[in-house]
Protein backbone atom coordinates (compact mmCIF):
# COMPACT_ATOMS: atom_id res chain seq x y z
CA UNK A 1 0.00 0.00 0.00
CA UNK A 2 2.77 2.40 1.01
CA UNK A 3 4.63 1.82 -2.52
CA UNK A 4 1.09 2.50 -4.17
CA UNK A 5 0.91 5.99 -2.24
CA UNK A 6 4.25 6.60 -2.97
CA UNK A 7 3.91 6.11 -6.41
CA UNK A 8 0.96 8.15 -6.68
CA UNK A 9 2.72 11.04 -4.79
CA UNK A 10 5.65 10.66 -7.07
CA UNK A 11 3.31 11.31 -10.36
CA UNK A 12 1.33 14.38 -8.60
CA UNK A 13 5.23 15.88 -7.95
CA UNK A 14 5.54 14.91 -11.62
CA UNK A 15 2.44 16.89 -12.42
CA UNK A 16 2.75 19.63 -10.51
CA UNK A 17 6.34 20.18 -11.75
CA UNK A 18 4.72 20.12 -15.64
CA UNK A 19 2.95 22.40 -15.12
CA UNK A 20 4.40 24.85 -12.43
CA UNK A 21 7.40 25.09 -15.43
CA UNK A 22 4.91 27.01 -17.99
CA UNK A 23 6.16 30.48 -17.05
CA UNK A 24 6.10 33.32 -18.69
CA UNK A 25 6.07 37.48 -17.63
CA UNK A 26 2.30 37.84 -18.54
CA UNK A 27 1.31 34.28 -17.28
CA UNK A 28 2.83 34.88 -13.68
CA UNK A 29 0.32 38.10 -13.38
CA UNK A 30 -2.28 36.73 -13.87
CA UNK A 31 -1.68 33.24 -12.05
CA UNK A 32 -0.33 35.81 -8.66
CA UNK A 33 -3.51 38.13 -9.26
CA UNK A 34 -5.84 34.88 -9.22
CA UNK A 35 -4.01 33.22 -6.27
CA UNK A 36 -5.10 36.73 -4.41
CA UNK A 37 -8.07 36.06 -2.14
CA UNK A 38 -8.19 39.80 -2.17
CA UNK A 39 -8.84 40.09 -5.94
CA UNK A 40 -12.05 38.10 -5.41
CA UNK A 41 -13.70 40.45 -3.60
CA UNK A 42 -14.98 42.79 -6.50
CA UNK A 43 -16.37 39.47 -7.58
CA UNK A 44 -17.99 38.50 -4.87
CA UNK A 45 -20.10 41.95 -4.28
CA UNK A 46 -20.81 42.09 -7.46
CA UNK A 47 -22.78 38.45 -8.00
CA UNK A 48 -24.13 39.35 -4.07
CA UNK A 49 -25.94 42.75 -6.21
CA UNK A 50 -27.32 40.23 -8.58
CA UNK A 51 -28.45 37.95 -6.34
CA UNK A 52 -30.65 40.94 -4.90
CA UNK A 53 -31.31 42.82 -8.21
CA UNK A 54 -32.52 39.14 -9.66
CA UNK A 55 -33.83 36.99 -7.02
CA UNK A 56 -35.48 40.18 -4.22
CA UNK A 57 -33.69 40.40 -0.30
CA UNK A 58 -35.04 37.48 0.96
CA UNK A 59 -34.01 34.76 -1.83
CA UNK A 60 -31.02 36.64 -1.83
CA UNK A 61 -30.28 36.78 2.54
CA UNK A 62 -30.71 32.80 2.14
CA UNK A 63 -28.38 32.61 -1.13
CA UNK A 64 -25.80 34.27 0.36
CA UNK A 65 -25.88 32.76 3.73
CA UNK A 66 -25.35 29.12 1.61
CA UNK A 67 -22.50 30.84 -0.20
CA UNK A 68 -21.29 31.63 3.53
CA UNK A 69 -21.63 28.55 5.00
CA UNK A 70 -20.21 27.06 1.69
CA UNK A 71 -16.79 28.64 2.01
CA UNK A 72 -16.27 28.32 6.24
CA UNK A 73 -16.60 24.57 5.90
CA UNK A 74 -14.42 24.27 2.72
CA UNK A 75 -11.95 26.36 4.86
CA UNK A 76 -12.57 24.73 8.09
CA UNK A 77 -12.13 21.43 6.57
CA UNK A 78 -8.84 22.10 4.57
CA UNK A 79 -7.70 23.37 7.88
CA UNK A 80 -8.12 19.87 9.26
CA UNK A 81 -6.90 17.89 6.79
CA UNK A 82 -3.29 20.23 6.52
CA UNK A 83 -2.76 19.30 10.18
CA UNK A 84 -3.78 15.87 10.11
CA UNK A 85 -2.21 14.68 6.61
CA UNK A 86 0.86 16.91 7.42
CA UNK A 87 1.72 16.61 3.37
CA UNK A 88 4.29 19.32 2.62
CA UNK A 89 3.38 22.15 0.25
CA UNK A 90 5.78 22.02 -2.71
CA UNK A 91 7.48 25.13 -1.77
CA UNK A 92 8.77 23.35 1.91
CA UNK A 93 9.30 20.27 -0.29
CA UNK A 94 13.42 20.47 -1.08
CA UNK A 95 12.82 17.80 -3.68
CA UNK A 96 10.65 20.08 -5.69
CA UNK A 97 12.65 23.04 -4.86
CA UNK A 98 16.05 20.82 -6.20
CA UNK A 99 14.00 20.27 -9.96
CA UNK A 100 13.35 23.71 -10.09
CA UNK A 101 10.01 24.67 -8.93
CA UNK A 102 9.34 28.37 -9.50
CA UNK A 103 7.71 29.88 -6.31
CA UNK A 104 5.61 33.10 -7.30
CA UNK A 105 4.30 33.61 -3.77
CA UNK A 106 5.75 33.83 0.22
CA UNK A 107 5.62 29.83 1.37
CA UNK A 108 2.85 30.53 3.86
CA UNK A 109 2.32 27.43 5.86
CA UNK A 110 4.32 24.17 5.63
CA UNK A 111 1.11 21.64 4.78
CA UNK A 112 -1.10 22.22 1.68
CA UNK A 113 -3.31 19.09 1.47
CA UNK A 114 -5.74 20.35 -0.06
CA UNK A 115 -6.43 23.42 -1.53
CA UNK A 116 -8.76 26.03 0.23
CA UNK A 117 -8.17 27.91 -2.24
CA UNK A 118 -9.67 25.41 -4.71
CA UNK A 119 -12.63 24.63 -2.78
CA UNK A 120 -13.62 27.86 -1.83
CA UNK A 121 -13.49 29.37 -5.03
CA UNK A 122 -15.28 26.21 -7.07
CA UNK A 123 -17.92 25.84 -3.92
CA UNK A 124 -18.78 29.78 -4.58
CA UNK A 125 -19.20 29.16 -8.24
CA UNK A 126 -21.65 26.04 -7.48
CA UNK A 127 -23.67 27.63 -4.90
CA UNK A 128 -23.83 30.73 -6.75
CA UNK A 129 -25.22 28.58 -9.93
CA UNK A 130 -27.73 27.01 -8.14
CA UNK A 131 -29.07 30.19 -6.11
CA UNK A 132 -29.58 31.53 -9.72
CA UNK A 133 -31.75 29.26 -10.98
CA UNK A 134 -34.47 30.19 -8.46
CA UNK A 135 -34.92 33.14 -10.99
CA UNK A 136 -36.52 31.14 -13.86
CA UNK A 137 -36.49 34.24 -16.08
CA UNK A 138 -33.26 33.36 -17.37
CA UNK A 139 -30.75 30.31 -17.63
CA UNK A 140 -27.59 31.68 -16.36
CA UNK A 141 -25.44 29.03 -18.76
CA UNK A 142 -23.11 31.67 -19.26
CA UNK A 143 -22.57 32.60 -16.45
CA UNK A 144 -22.31 29.02 -14.69
CA UNK A 145 -19.48 28.68 -17.34
CA UNK A 146 -17.64 31.36 -16.64
CA UNK A 147 -17.69 31.15 -12.89
CA UNK A 148 -16.74 27.70 -12.84
CA UNK A 149 -14.11 28.18 -15.58
CA UNK A 150 -13.00 31.25 -13.29
CA UNK A 151 -13.24 28.70 -10.21
CA UNK A 152 -10.74 26.03 -11.84
CA UNK A 153 -8.23 29.07 -12.95
CA UNK A 154 -7.94 30.36 -9.34
CA UNK A 155 -7.27 26.52 -8.17
CA UNK A 156 -4.79 26.05 -11.10
CA UNK A 157 -3.24 29.47 -9.96
CA UNK A 158 -1.89 27.96 -7.15
CA UNK A 159 0.12 24.99 -8.52
CA UNK A 160 1.69 27.76 -10.80
CA UNK A 161 2.95 29.57 -7.59
CA UNK A 162 4.14 26.82 -6.29
CA UNK A 163 1.99 26.97 -2.87
CA UNK A 164 -0.21 23.39 -4.09
CA UNK A 165 0.19 20.65 -5.77
CA UNK A 166 -1.76 19.13 -8.45
CA UNK A 167 -3.64 16.75 -5.83
CA UNK A 168 -4.33 19.13 -3.53
CA UNK A 169 -6.15 21.46 -6.15
CA UNK A 170 -7.48 18.46 -7.36
CA UNK A 171 -9.37 17.32 -3.87
CA UNK A 172 -10.05 20.76 -3.06
CA UNK A 173 -12.21 21.32 -6.36
CA UNK A 174 -14.01 18.31 -5.46
CA UNK A 175 -14.87 19.24 -1.60
CA UNK A 176 -16.02 22.85 -3.27
CA UNK A 177 -18.33 21.03 -5.66
CA UNK A 178 -19.59 18.84 -3.54
CA UNK A 179 -20.19 21.58 -0.46
CA UNK A 180 -21.65 23.93 -2.82
CA UNK A 181 -24.09 22.15 -4.35
CA UNK A 182 -25.16 20.98 -1.06
CA UNK A 183 -25.31 24.10 0.55
CA UNK A 184 -26.64 25.73 -2.78
CA UNK A 185 -29.67 22.64 -3.00
CA UNK A 186 -30.35 23.14 0.91
CA UNK A 187 -30.84 27.22 0.36
CA UNK A 188 -32.86 26.18 -2.22
CA UNK A 189 -35.40 23.56 -0.11
CA UNK A 190 -35.76 26.58 2.87
CA UNK A 191 -36.73 29.19 0.14
CA UNK A 192 -39.28 26.12 -0.76
CA UNK A 193 -40.44 25.96 2.69
CA UNK A 194 -40.94 29.21 3.75
CA UNK A 195 -43.29 29.69 0.80
CA UNK A 196 -40.60 31.70 -1.40
CA UNK A 197 -41.39 30.25 -5.09
CA UNK A 198 -39.20 30.72 -7.58
CA UNK A 199 -39.11 34.12 -9.79
CA UNK A 200 -41.42 33.07 -12.80
CA UNK A 201 -40.56 34.61 -16.22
Amino acid sequence: MNDILQQLHQIDKDITLAINSAHCNMSDFVWQALSHEATWAVLYVIVALFLFRNLGWKRALISIAAIGLTILVCDQFSNFTKDYFERLRPCWDKDMVSKGLVILEGKGGRYGFFSAHAANALGFAICSSVAFRSDRRRRYRIYGALIILWAVSVGMSRVFVGKHFFGDVMTGLVIGLAAGYVFGRAARYIMKRSGLEPVLK
